[in-house]
Formats: structure tokens, C-alpha cells, sequence
């Protein structure tokens, strides 16, 4: 008699973007410095704030909080969406643990096992497990880098709803490809919404993050769908916080919000410690926001401007967030992104990406796409793009020999 895994054990696929840290160490074993421009954990500085909290304003007892999070933290979360124009409550606030929980508690809420969500490939590659862990389908359409990775026309998208379509679920500004979606995008999938009865997840956890005066639009700015949007979101990246791993679920849908409760109740509850940290995070002001932004465009910069070195490179000038998909001349971003770690080094240094083909869901898509987060200093930024440029041409799986 033989004992067997479930199903979605076996069908998880493993993360594109930790799955070649074996040979990051293997590399460092070797005295290799590794730009790590594969995964987003920005080297920005936590905002001391976020410790000092941590230091004074816990309790004696560090004991379970409410499963939908203290009470301070709904307010802060829900007055900074309030400065900004948001209309959400306290009560409309759900903690999690990360925008991941956000998101797979947003899953769970709209469909049964085997429903279907409408993504726009690519896109941030947990979703695949997202989906696998509550048994959902995700049906893509795939965007495309000669036009920014824009949505289509409502027509084509259209054909992809069926029966047991549930939601759509969008990310703007986006991960990975940078792009920030018009208000005339959104609306024309909030209308969709409306019209074919579907929830809209709403991905906007680097709302913070575009460039050149750009302003992304929330889907919450789209009045007649507010009903039906669950906004995730996450400190992690706003305020470079990644490993406190505190998110919120944010909703004006009340059988969304009991639903998600509940969830919430199976789980006990988010971190309680991290909560009080990030509370003293929504409490800074633009300034703040303003020196980031500025520091990433720069970053940005950097990274387009080296890229564009390279021969035979398609991309476009990402507008927020902090990453940038590229197709380069190579055979395989998989290989490509693995060899960077196991046979090439320039001056005893090498750069690790992530291999694109992970940020898709249909077989074969983005094979010679990678995906750069720009979240070192610009120097850095610029002294990796040198080590890429050159790893194009020495590749043996390089398209331009």
C-alpha cells in the first residue's frame, strides 16, 4: 500500500523567483558578489518608527488580537485611505498576514473549486498557488510589451468569460511589468463587472510607486463598482517593510467581509506586534512618499538606460511600481537565469533575475522575458545592467551570435 500527496501538492509549482537560491549560494560559497535584482525586498530602510514602536507601545502580555485586526489598525489603515481619497471605514478593514493572505482570503471569498478568475499574464506569479490552494482556475489574457503591457478592448476580454467566471482581478501599478492602468481601463472592467455579475480584486500595493507625476487611479474611484471591488494590500513594500508580513483586505461588500472574517477566525488572528509597527507607518506624511519615489525613478532610469544598451532588447519604460519585464536575445530565461549563477562571473560578480516564463499561465509564454526589481541603489543598478549586457553576448544560448 502506498501513501499519496493531494493533488495540489503535486500541482504547485515552485517560485520562479526563490527557486535559483540554491545556486545564489553556491555562488557566494565561490566569492561571487550576486546583484540581486530577482525578488522585490527593497534596501531602503525600514522607517525607524516601525522599531520604536515595537519597543513602546506593546502591551506587557503579548497575546491574541481581534481576527480582523486591533482596532488602531483598521483606524490608521482606513484614515490613510481616507487622505487619499478612498472611501473605506474601519470597519471595512480586514488585517492579514501579507497582501498574500489579502489575496487568497479574496479568492476563497468569490469562487468555488473549479470557478475561474480572469488575469492579465504577466502577473505576479503567487496567484498560481493562490489559485491551486483554493482550487480555482486562472484564465489569462496575455498583455504584451509593444503596447506596455496595456489591457485590451473590452470585446476581447469578453471572450474569456464564462459560465463560472468569478472575478477579474487586475494590479496596477503592476507586478512585473511596471504598468500603471487608466482610469478608462479600469472602468471599462468595472463595467464589465457590472454587467456580466463578477467581483473585481483589486492588487494596489504599489500604489504608491509611479513616476513622472503620474497618479495611478484605484479601483475604488470607479463609484458604481465599489460594491463589488476587494481591495489587498501590504506595508511590505510601501514603507520596505517585506518581512513584518502585515497586509489589509479592504471591502464595502458586507458578505464578502463576514465571509473573510470567518477566514480570518480559522487562522486566530494577524500578528499583533507587527500591527502596532505599522500603525506608526501610516502615520508618515508625503514627504516621506516623495523622497521614495524619487530615489526609485532614479533606480528606474538606471536600469531602462542599460537595458536599452543591450542589442535586440524589447521593453518599455515602466511607469510605476519597481520592476521591468524584458525580452533579450536568449533561448531560455529559465537557463539564462540559472547560468548566470553557475558559470558567469565579471570581475568576480554576476546578477540574479527572475526567469519571466514564471509570471505566466499559459505553456511557453514569456520564454525569453525576465523580470529586473530595481530595488538596489542606482550605482548598483548601473553595475548590473554592465554584467547583463555583457552576459547576452557570452551566453551560449545568446540569439546574437
Amino acid at each position: 500500500m502506498s501513501i499519496h500527496l493531494s493533488q495540489r501538492a503535486i500541482d504547485i509549482p515552485p517560485s520562479p523567483i526563490r527557486k535559483l537560491l540554491p545556486f545564489e549560494l553556491e555562488a557566494k560559497k565561490r566569492g561571487t558578489h550576486v546583484y540581486k535584482l530577482n525578488i522585490g525586498q527593497p534596501d531602503i530602510p525600514t522607517p525607524e518608527g516601525f522599531f520604536r514602536a515595537l519597543h513602546t507601545d506593546l502591551p506587557p502580555v503579548l497575546g491574541y488580537g481581534p481576527s480582523q485586526g486591533l482596532p488602531e489598525f483598521q483606524r490608521a489603515v482606513a484614515q490613510y485611505y481616507q487622505s487619499i481619497g478612498i472611501p473605506f471605514e474601519p470597519g471595512e478593514i480586514m488585517a492579514t498576514i501579507g497582501g498574500s493572505e489579502a489575496l487568497f482570503f479574496a479568492f476563497l471569498a468569490v469562487a468555488n473549486p473549479g470557478d475561474e478568475i480572469i488575469v492579465f499574464e504577466p502577473f505576479y506569479t503567487n496567484y498560481i498557488g493562490f489559485a491551486i490552494y483554493a482550487g480555482v482556475k486562472l484564465v489569462p489574457y496575455t498583455t504584451r510589451a509593444e503596447n506596455g503591457f496595456h489591457l485590451p478592448a473590452r470585446e476581447e476580454l469578453e471572450k474569456l468569460v464564462t459560465p463560472r467566471t468569478r472575478a477579474i482581478l487586475v494590479c496596477s501599478p503592476n507586478n512585473p511589468t511596471g504598468t500603471v492602468l487608466t482610469r478608462a481601463e479600469l472602468e471599462m472592467v468595472g463595467q464589465l463587472a457590472l454587467d456580466r455579475d463578477l467581483f473585481v480584486i483589486s492588487d494596489e500595493v504599489y500604489r504608491e510607486f509611479a513616476y513622472g507625476g503620474e497618479v495611478p487611479t484605484s479601483m475604488m474611484a470607479i463609484e458604481q463598482v465599489r460594491d463589488r471591488v476587494i481591495l489587498c494590500d501590504s506595508i511590505s513594500k510601501r514603507f520596505s517593510a517585506c518581512g513584518a508580513r502585515i497586509g489589509n483586505l479592504a471591502t464595502k461588500n458586507a458578505q464578502v467581509w463576514q465571509s473573510v472574517l470567518r477566514f480570518g477566525q480559522a487562522r486566530l488572528c494577524p500578528a499583533t506586534a507587527e500591527q502596532m509597527g505599522a500603525i506608526s507607518l501610516y502615520g508618515l506624511g508625503q514627504d516621506y512618499y516623495e523622497q521614495v519615489r524619487q530615489e526609485y525613478q532614479a533606480r528606474r532610469d538606471a536600469i531602462f538606460e542599460g537595458l536599452m544598451a543591450i542589442p535586440r532588447v524589447v521593453c518599455q519604460k515602466p511607469h510605476g511600481a519597481f520592476y521591468i519585464m524584458a525580452q533579450l536575445p536568449i533561448d531560455d530565461g529559465d537557463r539564462f537565469a540559472q547560468w548566470l549563477l553557475t558559470d558567469f562571473s565579471s570581475g568576480n560578480e554576476t546578477v540574479m533575475v527572475a526567469p519571466g516564463a514564471g509570471f505566466y499561465a499559459t505553456p511557453g509564454a514569456g520564454l525569453q522575458e525576465i523580470r529586473l526589481a530595481y530595488v538596489l541603489e542606482s550605482a548598483k543598478c548601473r553595475r548590473a545592467m554592465e554584467l547583463l549586457r555583457e552576459a547576452v553576448h557570452v551566453y551560449p544560448g545568446s540569439l546574437l551570435k
